[in-house]
């Protein structure tokens, strides 16, 4: 989708990409080799063509800072097949929804392969030096509540990576509500230690673990790493449908 998008190029808003895919051009590609019949005001034409030559370089040396300032943050998804080499899939526990007068307790990352779950008190603040190697992260409502609360927490932590909240390109086709709802309605299944855990259990459960119960931390630690997993199983089953949304909006 990345290689069909046009809105992170200056002064190129979604209007004009909307006629662009109008007019059957979806790719750069394709833009150059039909550039010459397209009915844009040739101010606008060389702007894109511009736009397309540093789009490429850009892409071809795996520059996301630039795609990542570039795009409109609700966008950011569209980038992800081009740099899902390098993703990571994040959720957090926390003691309550507020940084100020909360703590997170786990940060779970998962790289596609392996799901890493760093602890408060044992190896937190291993994230700080984790997150700068990805590109691109994807996260459920992590715009609004784990971002912010990590960033709070470890303000070191740059976070200029893309970044796709699936909540936002979920709501677009009709998929509301929490993650594990969403789950449901995919037909994404959870062990049957964790089905029914939600946030507030995951509290209930680090203050077991904080008067010496392993076992609950062990259950903690299995319903974060289930929430990073499902991101993927999400983003991958619903990408297509989140690009064919995108292009039905200019029919």
């Amino acid at each position: 989708m990345l290689t069909s998008t046009y809105i992170h190029m200056p002064r190129i808003g979604s209007t004009l990409e909307k006629r662009i895919w109008s007019n059957g051009v979806k790719t750069w590609e394709e833009f150059m080799d039909k550039k010459d019949e397209l009915l844009i005001a040739p101010s606008k034409k060389n702007m894109i063509v511009t736009g397309i030559r540093e789009s490429f370089e850009r892409l071809e040396s795996r520059d996301f800072d630039f795609f990542a300032k570039s795009l409109p943050r609700a966008e950011h998804w569209r980038a992800f097949e081009e740099f899902s080499g390098k993703v990571a899939y994040v959720d957090i526990e926390t003691t309550g929804l507020s940084p100020r007068s909360s703590s997170i307790t786990v940060v779970g990352i998962y790289d596609g392969k392996d799901a890493r779950t760093y602890v408060k008190g044992i190896d937190l603040d291993e994230i700080v030096d984790i997150f700068p190697e990805y590109e691109f992260l994807v996260t459920f409502n992590g715009a609004r509540f784990d971002l912010p609360f990590i960033k709070h927490e470890f303000p070191g932590i740059e976070f200029n990576q893309l970044h796709a909240d699936l909540m936002y390109p979920l709501r677009r086709i009709s998929l509301t509500g929490g993650l594990k709802k969403i789950e449901c309605e995919l037909g994404i299944s959870r062990a049957e230690e964790t089905v029914g855990i939600s946030g507030f259990d995951a509290v209930r459960l680090w203050h077991q673990y904080e008067r010496g119960d392993d076992d609950a931390l062990e259950l903690l630690l299995k319903y974060n790493r289930e929430d990073i997993v499902n991101l993927k199983t999400i983003i991958d089953m619903m990408l297509p449908r989140f690009i064919e949304n995108k292009f039905s909006e200019c029919i």
